[in-house]
């Protein structure tokens, strides 16, 4: 079978997968326990490599799937039934080398069921998740998934206004043993934790967490990391830059961040690009500009036009709108965005 019938049916095994899960009431993660259980005595393995790479695969068109259209049910299920296809074969007697790779594997499956369950703006749902992954990575021995949880955490923390969880969160990131073998992912989580410091009002520590982010990613070379990383780099870190800087009142440096993210930031990436965008137009709102910030937030909608407004997006557009509101109660630009945003700030 070619890699792309193989992908076909894959997506659509696990598909119909989360959506019996759903009509059933029934979560995939629950009916498949976290707990390896020994191969047979004298039995051969009947798992190897080429297992672990087909699992992968599955794991790449998922991270495509949200890059595009950003987190909903069905890749929180599709996820779930990855991280259980993966958990089943590590129990059918394979090597102690492969079972370690197939926790690994059921661990990033997890990690992006968690992060699909943040995007969608199911905090309860991405923090359970969360956990569980974490404990997968941890049976994988995988310091790679360790950060990616704890980089989640960190923005769910944030979202939920625990601020100090968040930078804890992006100090156990930069915590993970791959910081000190790769530099890109010692640039995310510094990054992180700059958003951290930001949000408790830490101005001169974000500042230096941006700087260390900025140095890490200088270092940095070209060679190949896991998919679901392609999203960070010089663009994003801008983007973060924008948000950092935007919090602790810079907010013309953090209106000429967002503009650099967006010059930077690739087309496949549409999610990203409209987050950015977003922030560009709180930056241009907090200098008072509100007809080029109702301006520059209305692009969102045709960013993503054709697809569902995850609902981190949705919290974002909240919080502009709601800053219109309290800015400009009475500018006709705001009035007419308010309108648009009842319009189309609500599709799921």
């Amino acid at each position: 079978m070619n890699r792309r019938r193989f992908l076909t049916a894959a997506a659509t095994a696990a598909a119909a997968t989360a959506v019996t899960a759903t009509t059933t009431g029934t979560s995939v993660a629950a009916s498949a326990p976290f707990a390896a259980s020994a191969p047979c005595a004298g039995a051969a393995p009947r798992v190897g490599t080429s297992d672990v790479l087909v699992l992968r695969d599955g794991l790449d068109a998922l991270t495509a799937l949200d890059d595009f259209r950003g987190g909903h049910t069905g890749l929180e299920g599709a996820a779930l039934a990855g991280a259980a296809r993966a958990l089943e074969k590590q129990r059918l007697g394979a090597t102690q080398r492969i079972r370690l790779r197939l926790f690994s594997v059921a661990a990033e499956y997890t990690a992006t069921a968690a992060w699909s369950a943040l995007d969608a703006g199911r905090s309860d749902r991405a923090h359970a998740l969360l956990g569980k992954a974490l404990y997968l990575a941890g049976m994988g021995q995988d310091p790679v998934t360790e950060l990616r949880v704890w980089n989640s955490y960190a923005m769910l923390a944030r979202q939920r206004g625990e601020y100090g969880e968040a930078l804890d969160s992006g100090l156990a990131a930069q915590a993970t043993g791959i910081t000190k073998r790769d530099p890109v992912f010692a640039s995310l989580a510094h990054a992180r934790t700059a958003v951290g410091y930001a949000y408790l009002g830490e101005r001169q520590a974000a500042l230096r967490s941006l700087g260390y982010a900025r140095e890490a990613m200088v270092k940095a070379g070209a060679g190949p990391r896991v998919r679901w990383m392609a999203f960070y780099g010089p663009a994003e870190l801008a983007a973060i830059t924008a948000v950092v800087l935007d919090r602790i009142g810079d907010h013309a440096g953090a209106e000429a961040a967002s503009h650099r993210a967006l010059a930077a930031i690739p087309e496949q990436f549409r999610r990203n690009r409209a987050l950015a965008t977003t922030r560009l137009a709180l930056a241009q709102l907090h200098q008072r500009d509100v007809d080029q910030a109702c301006a520059t937030a209305s692009r969102v909608f045709a960013l993503m036009s054709g697809s569902p407004i995850p609902g981190r997006m949705r919290s974002l557009l909240g919080e502009f709108r709601r800053a219109v509101i309290i800015l400009a109660p009475d500018a006709s630009a705001g009035r007419e965005w308010a309108d648009r945003y009842r319009s189309e700030g609500s599709r799921a």
